[in-house]
């Protein structure tokens, strides 16, 4: 389940695209069947392998076009060791929030952004995440965790001081926002409790199979308590 709308990123066969901070892979993945040259850059060396693995294996069994490719790059957030205008696709999700200086961060990726490319940027949106914060310290209070919960006018106040012109936002995954209420309310680290793990099941029905009921419910909720917030901007 994408965070990012590809199609608002506007990502085709043969752009150069980075998704810094890229977990466990999944917008890189999307991005690659779609013939995308994709780096998937991330500070935790354990994360990229099980990326590179998956590049191999969708290599493996055809999933990448003839335009596509794919490569791991660990690294530094505030140091991209990357050229000036380097990608025209720019993926950062779920990630500036963990980064004490985000500014610099946001400065790094609009660097490395080509005149005229595209970047979305997703950070958890704040009504869902105050309450998370409110409910469990252990959500968030821990080394490496998130450090700041943000408005989004101030993140798109720091989008636009790098340089770079608002085209749109939106809000996603609201089912998952009550997911983590629970989670806080019972102790985050405490997944096991009978009710997290039946939502839990509903999330995964939803991921593996989106049928149309929760796909309506989630449209409907995600202005209101969708988990995410996505920006999108481009550099001129």
């Amino acid at each position: 389940m994408l965070t990012v709308d590809l199609d608002r990123l506007r990502v085709a066969a043969g752009d150069h695209l980075l998704d810094m901070g890229c977990g466990g892979g999944r917008h890189a993945f999307a991005a690659l069947r779609r013939g995308a040259r994709v780096v998937a850059f991330d500070a935790d060396l354990g994360e990229l392998k099980q990326v590179r693995d998956m590049v191999d294996a969708m290599r493996a069994e055809g999933e990448v076009p003839p335009a596509g490719f794919g490569l791991t790059v660990q690294g530094d957030a505030l140091s991209l060791p990357f050229a000036d205008g380097a990608f025209e696709r720019i993926i950062a999700a779920e990630v500036l929030e963990h980064i004490p200086d985000d500014a610099s961060a946001i400065d790094e990726l609009a660097r490395v952004l080509a005149p005229g490319g595209r970047i979305a940027v997703t950070v958890p949106a704040r009504l869902p995440e105050r309450v998370n914060w409110a409910l469990d310290d252990d959500y968030h209070d821990f080394p490496g965790g998130h450090v700041r919960i943000y408005r989004q006018r101030d993140l798109e106040r720091r989008l636009q001081e790098s340089g770079l012109v608002l085209r749109g936002s939106h809000h996603a995954h609201a089912l998952h926002s009550p997911y983590w209420w629970i989670r806080c309310a019972g102790g985050v680290n405490n997944a096991d409790r009978l009710l997290a793990r039946k939502y839990h099941d509903v999330l995964v029905w939803q991921i593996m199979k989106n049928p149309r009921v929760l796909r309506w419910a989630d449209a409907a909720l995600n202005p209101v308590i969708g988990k995410s917030l996505v920006i999108y901007a481009e550099k001129p």
